[in-house]
């Protein structure tokens, strides 16, 4: 009798804390983009979700946006990545308390001080804006988003671009060398740039990569009186910059690249030239999967989204740059243990511009895996084993032990002692059957001149083998 009455005292209390936590009231997030405009245009409904706020918070450019409607609050917070630092009211009609926060960080905290909040965006908040970062990080809070007119739109119709024809690129707080990934024959690109992409940082990219006849207009201050758009050559640019003749850009600003002929070495497509990788003094001992081999590695792989890859034996890197530029939503790992190759990999990392999604790492499997950042993380579910400094049968099985159900293993093979090491492992899972297996050979002949005459010589093989793990399939086997 005990039991149940000290059970049910325990019940009760649950009840009450769960009755507590349902009073609390909800916080309310209301995320208001304000478009480009020198006097913000909000809607009914934006105007009332400001006007009924605790907290405003946003740029010192925004909140002036606002200065009619703000008015009459009580209290404004001013978010910007800038030192903190006191800033006095630019007219009387705003608030009487505007404070500048240096780090987005501080955001979250200073969200949860009060229960109606209104953070204020520029045009659209869910693409590349404040809002995703807000969903996020809120999940307990009612969060409302109230778009407006983007620069992005607003550029678009200013040079009438229809906007679907337009790669729009984020190189906001990321590195420059990222726009190599995007650069490509005839595309028209939509830059949001910071200090670090002005547009003669462009140009340089542009000229650097072979797309010397790109057009870079620059759109500033869109919808303000002073809105500016300026059209530009690379070689204008960096002349201008060369010669100190360069005008200041707004901060507040976009730039499209026309970017019309590939004249570099940047790809279009899959299979990257084996002679565009920097191998430096190793030539064509560099280490790297040939282009015909390199493309069957990638067909087998199917590099996806939210993919974790390693590149074990990564050599100068022509594997998982490769993977790294087309999948630019997977994660790649490349390891390397040998100090030249490894130099050779980090050129060819900034080379094609895969500084956002691939990542680096002197040293040798499997002793690397176990330091970070791969303790620190997910076990990768697709594997390229390129080299293994004759640790393949030891590394196999480790690697597969960890792998998740799904995952896959390719490795390629040239010398016969590693196809006999792979055979007696195709062996095993064969015969457990808790694996999808394939294999392939590779034989490539390429041209070359003998006396005068076009000639084929022959290539060594390369036998490729891929291990899907499946153990459902064993499972189904057994019943």
């Amino acid at each position: 009798m005990r039991f149940f009455k000290k059970l049910m005292n325990v019940f009760s209390v649950k009840l009450a804390d769960s009755a507590k936590a349902s009073n609390k009231p909800t916080r309310e997030i209301a995320v208001i983009g304000l478009g480009v405009t020198e006097n913000a245009m909000l809607s009914e409904q934006a105007l009332l979700a400001l006007q009924s706020a605790d907290l405003v918070i946003g740029s010192e450019r925004q909140l002036l946006t606002l200065e009619k409607q703000l008015a009459f609050q009580p209290k404004v917070e001013a978010l910007t990545e800038g030192e903190q630092q006191q800033v006095e009211p630019k007219a009387e009609v705003l608030p009487p308390r505007t404070e500048i926060i240096p780090k987005l960080k501080q955001l979250k905290a200073l969200i949860e001080t009060e229960q109606k909040v209104v953070v204020l965006g520029s045009g659209d908040p869910l693409y590349y804006g404040i809002g995703t970062w807000i969903s996020k990080n809120f999940h307990d809070a009612a969060v409302r988003f109230f778009p407006a007119v983007s620069s992005i739109t607003q550029a678009c119709h200013s040079l009438s671009i229809a906007q679907q024809d337009v790669n729009v690129v984020s190189l906001h707080g990321r590195p420059l060398a990222k726009l190599k990934v995007e650069l490509k024959a005839q595309q028209t690109l939509l830059l949001l740039t910071d200090k670090d992409s002005m547009p003669q940082h462009i140009a340089a990219i542009c000229e650097q990569t072979g797309f010397t006849q790109a057009e870079i207009i620059v759109c500033e201050r869109l919808g303000y009186s002073q809105q500016k758009i300026s059209r530009f050559s690379v070689s204008e640019l960096l002349t201008a910059e060369s010669e100190g003749n360069l005008q200041n850009f707004d901060a507040l600003h976009v730039s499209f690249v026309i970017c019309g002929a590939n004249k570099g070495y940047l790809p279009e497509f899959p299979g990257i030239k084996d002679t565009d990788f920097e191998t430096g003094e190793l030539g064509s001992k560099g280490m790297i999967s040939k282009r015909e081999v390199r493309l069957a590695i990638l067909s087998l792989l199917q590099p996806s989204k939210n993919d974790i890859i390693w590149d074990i034996g990564a050599g100068c890197g022509g594997v998982a740059v490769e993977l790294a530029y087309w999948q630019p939503q997977a994660k790649i790992y490349a390891i390397e243990h040998n100090q030249a190759r490894f130099d050779c990999l980090l050129q060819n990392q900034q080379k094609f511009g895969v500084v956002n999604n691939l990542i680096t790492q002197f040293g040798r499997a499997p002793e690397v895996l176990s330091e970070p950042p791969f303790s620190e993380q997910p076990a990768a579910n697709k594997i390229f084993i390129g080299g293994s400094d004759g640790a393949l049968p030891m590394l196999l099985e480790m690697l597969w032990e960890k792998l998740p159900e799904g995952g896959q293993i390719v490795v390629s093979a040239v010398m016969e002692r590693t196809k006999s090491q792979l055979f007696d492992f195709y062996s095993i899972r064969d015969k457990v059957a808790d694996s999808e297996l394939e294999t392939l050979q590779v034989a490539v002949n390429k041209s070359r001149t003998l006396g005068g005459q076009l000639a084929y010589k022959p290539a060594l093989s390369v036998s490729l083998f891929s291990f899907t793990k499946n153990t459902q399939q064993n499972q189904e086997k057994e019943q």
